[in-house]
């Protein structure tokens, strides 16, 4: 048996253990109860003994940690999962020990921290150890006392990795963890709220899956059976007498409805995905029979069938060449310096099949996929190439001067105007950059000064101009402000 005394917190070297965690036993001897006087030092991690017999573990976070007399605070073990000292008994320091001469001797098997009491009352005791290292995992949600690799102790609530194993111990704020490398040994300590709330899901889910085993369907509700196409053909048949076009593939652009067991009841629900590692289904409950539900399909996807008219969307052919220099002309009339190389290299586009219906889809540069662009008409899709080929325009034409405009507090909306500079380009072409935010965040927002804006004859019309691109409504600096400042009209050329 080993006596372990206080020693020096930090600073001790990672080394390798030789006694067999399996068989080891820690004994808490030196328990100090809640009282003024006698408290952890602020930020000391420490075993917990609740009023209620169970352990935990937190690191001592007082109210006021000016005052050493204090007994108000809370002990934090990960982000606002804390303790509040009303409910602990008594406590242990894990600072002030280290372990780690004791654990280099293979024949040690039970570490007494602090001086040995009979007594059974006035120590608690911990055995059973478990290392990540062999494989071993606590159950997700499970508070543990930890032997870490350079000998300290601590505590820590197990977050299990989705979809893989392995994890990482949670012990304090900001989520904070020990990594499964940084442990030696841990074992368990008493089960808690966030626990049990945990054990409580994982049971719900077995039940669950045994209710799905062999689940029944309502003869109303599927008397069409219980495959999900079927459902959606039927809806298919019925939108074609409005949109001929229709496909199934149009109207699964729409989240999909599904069939699936519920608490042993097939039902039809909008598939969401998964959240975590639960696929997420919401129920569909505006009805009660098949029969109304392919009309709810009908309704629910009228809208993605409607804007997939490949009369409309294609008007101009499917070589996409025909929208893209279309787009160029006409960015080319405000932005003369852009040439096709440059918009092409920025953003390439073309007209694929996503997964059975053709769609306009584009990647820029550094992509290594295609993403469809969300539009239901020709006119619209040259629009979004047309702002692509404008970005590209402006990153390729450098600042070469810029005008701070002066300006006292001005308030747009709840956030304050912090910048508002016009920068002149490497073509003699002019932009304005506007940003504004409050304590909390903030935006910006680029303009091209369009070519239309320097036909005017003098400043004041150029001005009239100018805000219809930046209007003071929403960029905080109007025609009052703007007038009358010279340097600024001078920067502009006027």
């Amino acid at each position: 048996m080993t006596t372990l005394g206080s020693q020096f917190r930090g600073g001790f070297m990672k080394t390798m253990f030789q006694c067999n965690y399996t068989e080891l036993y820690l004994s808490f001897n030196d328990f100090h109860k809640v009282k003024a006087g006698d408290m952890p030092e602020y930020d000391e991690f420490c075993l917990l003994e609740l009023k209620d017999g169970r352990h935990t573990a937190g690191k001592w976070h007082p109210n006021d940690y000016r005052n050493k007399k204090s007994i108000s605070g809370v002990f934090g073990r990960g982000g606002f999962d804390t303790i509040e000292i009303s409910e602990v008994s008594r406590w242990h320091s894990f600072d002030r020990y280290n372990l780690a001469e004791c654990l280099k001797d293979e024949s040690t098997k039970r570490i007494n921290i602090g001086e040995w009491i009979e007594d059974s009352d006035k120590k608690a005791e911990f055995g059973g150890f478990y290392a990540t290292a062999a494989g071993d995992f606590p159950k997700h949600e499970q508070y543990c006392l930890l032997i870490l690799n350079d000998g300290r102790l601590a505590g820590g609530r197990w977050d299990q990795w989705r979809g893989k194993k392995g994890g990482q111990f949670i012990f304090a704020s900001a989520l904070s963890s020990f990594s499964m490398k940084e442990v030696w040994a841990w074992t368990p300590l008493s089960s808690d709220d966030i626990f049990e709330r945990e054990e409580e899901r994982e049971r719900e889910k077995k039940r669950e899956e045994e209710l799905n085993r062999n689940p029944s369907a309502d003869p109303e509700k599927f008397k069409y059976g219980t495959d999900i196409n079927v459902y959606y053909k039927m809806a298919l048949k019925k939108l074609r007498r409005e949109y001929p076009w229709a496909k199934l593939a149009q109207m699964r652009k729409k989240t999909p409805y599904v069939i699936v067991p519920r608490h042993g009841l097939y039902i039809f629900g909008q598939d969401n995905g998964t959240f975590g590692d639960e696929r997420v289904i919401r129920e569909w409950t505006d009805g009660s029979t098949a029969d109304e539900f392919v009309d709810f399909l009908c309704e629910y996807t009228k809208d993605a069938v409607k804007d997939s008219d490949p009369a409309e969307k294609f008007k101009l052919g499917m070589d996409i060449e025909v929208y893209l220099e279309q787009a160029y002309k006409n960015v080319k009339k405000d932005y003369h310096w852009l040439d096709k190389k440059t918009a092409e290299e920025y953003c390439q586009f073309a007209i694929k099949k996503v997964r059975g219906d053709w769609e306009f889809v584009r990647k820029y540069k550094g992509d290594k996929k295609y993403y469809v662009c969300d539009c239901a008409s020709a006119e619209r899709f040259i629009e979004i190439v047309e702002h692509d080929y404008q970005e590209a325009a402006i990153r390729s034409n450098p600042v070469v001067d810029e005008y701070k405009v002066s300006f006292g507090s001005i308030e747009i909306h709840g956030w304050y105007l912090e910048k508002y500079i016009i920068y002149k380009l490497r073509s003699g072409d002019y932009k304005v950059s506007v940003q504004a935010g409050d304590r909390v965040t903030g935006g910006s927002r680029d303009f091209f000064i369009t070519p239309y804006c320097f036909e005017a004859k003098s400043y004041e019309e150029f001005l009239d101009r100018y805000l219809e691109i930046v209007p003071a409504r929403s960029f905080g600096l109007g025609k009052d402000e703007l007038l009358p400042d010279e340097k600024l009209k001078g920067f502009l050329g006027y």
